[in-house]
């Protein structure tokens, strides 16, 4: 099995509605077909890389090559963990936890993103619970940031849901445009206090927990 040589691909996260994992063949061919499908409005770009104006094979090409370079560069020191999100057995999106000197600072980060279809029913915000489930409960962090653009209201919607306080803004150009991110941080205590999902986690052994940078 190739979870006794990388184990983070045995890493299982369940909540009432959704499966997170690593993605086989299959599934990852499945999430390049829905970045083909579409993941926003044309006239809206809600990534600081505008990946999704690539024209749809060069899309779903560069999804996988994405995908496969993260695992490649994979180090306990710097890791990016992209889950494929799974919906009655079907993908219907990817949730991404990343960390850098993640055993010293005890920060993650995350991205994400649904296929359109899947939008708009609550999906967004119970993945991104599961792997803050992850990285408190499972890995022992102590912040998590993220952020979005402003006129991104999806987003930052579920932030604060989920106990995300504003931390500053950062302009950015992308498509040629100044756009402005709205920078949050969720702290150990605001995560507690704003617990609305359960969430299980499977296969986060020693093993795995190695390949975090962290001990048992």
């Amino acid at each position: 099995m190739l979870d006794a040589h990388f184990p983070v691909f045995g890493l299982r996260l369940r909540t009432p509605r959704l499966e997170l994992r690593l993605p086989g063949g299959e599934e990852l061919a499945a999430l390049a077909d829905l970045a083909v499908d579409g993941v926003h409005p044309p006239e809206v770009m809600p990534f600081l890389y505008p990946w999704t104006d690539r024209p749809p094979v060069e899309r779903a090409r560069g999804l996988v090559q994405h995908h496969w370079s993260t695992l490649g560069a994979w180090e306990p020191g710097d890791w990016t963990l992209n889950l494929v999100v799974l919906h009655g057995g079907a993908v219907v999106g990817t949730q991404g936890l990343s960390g850098r000197d993640f055993a010293v600072t005890r920060v993650v980060g995350s991205a994400s993103w649904l296929g359109r279809r899947h939008q708009r029913r609550g999906l967004g915000t119970e993945m991104r619970a599961a792997v803050l489930h992850l990285a408190f409960a499972g890995l022992g962090a102590e912040e998590a940031v993220s952020g979005a653009f402003l006129d991104n209201a999806v987003s930052l919607a579920v932030s604060h849901k989920l106990g995300y306080r504003a931390d500053g803004l950062a302009r950015h150009a992308v498509r040629g445009e100044a756009a402005v991110e709205q920078r949050l941080r969720l702290s150990r205590a605001d995560w507690r206090r704003h617990r609305t999902v359960d969430v299980e986690i499977e296969g986060l052994d020693e093993a795995c927990r190695a390949q975090f940078g962290v001990g048992s």
